[in-house]
């Protein structure tokens, strides 16, 4: 499993359309997003200059032109203390699952988020999803807990499986000021 011919990179808004329709199957087929309405192609747009505006990175797998898939980063929470601690999210197009593509994304992913000074990475992956499990294990997240039925859809209850790596120096030592980033 490898990401052959695969070029991980920035996001850009002009691919809000390709990203949407990524999420939307996700959305529509999965229990990865507790999302029951894919949002709008505008709706991604103004998501993803908010990200960028932010300085969190957001990230396009594209193979032969075409988006593929991506991954974000974003605060875990809003509250000051959490700066230091980010959130993933990570989808792959179903005709390119299992093909390493996530774990090329994961692994830049991480990089960018420590660059910009996050100390911690969680995934908070939705319906317990196995792959998604899989894929953030061999990326060296450990599980650090689950809240089990916290979302119902597609008929039934899902557990959310948290999952968190350390960026850099962790909790080893105090974060510097939110000015030095």
């Amino acid at each position: 499993m490898n990401a052959a011919g695969v070029t991980v990179r920035k996001a850009v808004e002009a691919d809000a359309a390709e990203i949407a329709a990524i999420y939307a199957h996700h959305v529509i087929h999965g229990t990865a997003s507790y999302d029951t309405e894919p949002p709008s192609v505008y709706a991604m747009r103004a998501k993803i200059r908010q990200i960028l505006a932010a300085g969190w990175p957001f990230l396009v797998a594209e193979r032969d032109g075409a988006v593929v898939g991506y991954a974000y980063a974003t605060q875990f929470r809003d509250r000051a203390a959490y700066a230091w601690t980010a959130e993933d999210s990570i989808y792959v197009h179903p005709d390119f699952a299992g093909q390493g593509i996530g774990r090329a994304l994961l692994e830049k992913l991480c990089v960018a988020a420590e660059q910009f000074g996050f100390r911690h990475i969680v995934a908070v992956i939705g319906g317990a999803e196995e792959p998604s499990v899989r894929l953030h294990a061999a990326c060296g997240f450990k599980e650090t807990g689950r809240l089990h039925a916290a979302g119902w859809k597609n008929g039934r209850w899902l557990d959310n499986v948290y999952m968190q790596l350390a960026l850099g120096e962790g909790s080893a030592t105090p974060p510097k000021s939110l000015g030095s980033r």
